[in-house]
């Protein structure tokens, strides 16, 4: 897998967790947990995607 492969297959993992956040905000029900382990994991994703554009 080359570099631009692996960005461009986090960046849409970002985007997927991001639409997850926006869904997981307007339900009511959604624990304030799991919304916040989600916006961790988007994290990581935005500072790997950063670190290997760095590189």
């Amino acid at each position: 897998m080359t570099v631009a492969s692996h960005l461009q297959e986090l960046r849409r993992k970002h985007e997927t967790l991001s639409a997850e956040v926006e869904q997981a905000q307007r339900s009511p029900g959604t624990d304030d947990l799991k919304i916040a382990q989600l916006k961790k994991q988007k994290l990581r994703l935005k500072e790997e995607i950063t670190r290997l554009s760095q590189a």
